[in-house]
């Protein structure tokens, strides 16, 4: 589904990406951490086709970057971002936000809908928990709603990955709850796509995500199945702290050792 070789992205003269190699296949979901600055927010924009590499080969649903024209393919990715919440008009309904994906659109009136997009749109709100919220107003929502109705404005296109980055920023502990239960869900359901989740925080692994990948420095820090790539040593190498992981029916923790 995604297949990264020795990809590199400088911009300004800042090397952002350094040698990445990255391979997600069907059936995997990840989670992708790193601290603030390691390059996870850019190695997704360049998986959703809104980057493209300074070095290196990118390899999207089996197409090589540059060969195809990324505009008519981004229906293909599911991709979600704060950008996106932040570009969106607060008094657009919840259910127009999730149907205007099938265009990529911000605004229902660009273009021409039918009842059974309207209807789906319901449905895929209705499946996030946000079935009540459908024609309120997008700006009227709580932070986690809002979060719910991007993650089904992210299926409306039916697509192949679901590239999510840092969906749980700013949402408070009840927000934080539902939206991992949403994305838990979304795993344990056969007919998801492949999903890459970036986060900072362990405890928003949701449960069910199998493969982890871990930037330092916008370079590879750990890669590979999450119960194998997920220790301590590995988290306290990437992050430059002496911390402990610990996990309970499904979810992760971490603190930092004493001194």
């Amino acid at each position: 589904m995604l297949h990264l070789e020795g990809v590199s992205v400088r911009r300004d003269g800042t090397l952002l990406l350094d040698g990445i190699d990255w391979r997600v296949e069907p059936g995997q979901h990840w989670v992708v951490l790193g601290p603030n600055g390691s390059g996870k927010s850019t190695l997704l924009r360049l998986a959703a086709l809104h980057l493209h590499p300074s070095a290196g080969r990118v390899h999207i649903l089996g197409m090589a970057v540059g060969s195809f024209d990324s505009r008519r393919h981004r229906h293909r990715i599911g991709y979600a971002a704060a950008a996106l919440a932040d570009s969106l008009r607060p008094g657009i309904d919840a259910a127009d936000v999730v149907m205007t994906a099938l265009h990529g659109a911000l605004e229902p009136w660009w273009h021409d809908y039918d009842d059974a997009d309207r209807s789906r749109a319901r449905e895929l709100l209705k499946r996030l928990g946000c079935g009540d919220r459908a024609d309120h107003a997008f700006g009227t929502l709580s932070s986690g709603e809002r979060q719910r109705v991007l993650l089904a404005r992210t299926l409306m296109t039916d697509p192949d990955v679901l590239l999510l980055d840092e969906p749980t920023a700013a949402l408070d502990l009840g927000g934080r709850e539902e939206l991992v239960g949403a994305l838990a869900g979304l795993a344990a359901d056969a007919g998801t796509p492949p999903m890459a989740l970036v986060t900072h925080h362990v405890e928003e692994i949701p449960p069910g995500f199998t493969h982890c990948l871990m930037l330092a420095g916008g370079r590879v820090a750990a890669s590979g199945p999450l119960e194998e790539v997920l220790t301590g040593e590995s988290l306290s190498e990437c992050y430059g702290l002496d911390l402990r992981l610990s996990s309970e029916d499904g979810r992760w923790t971490v603190r930092v050792v004493p001194g």
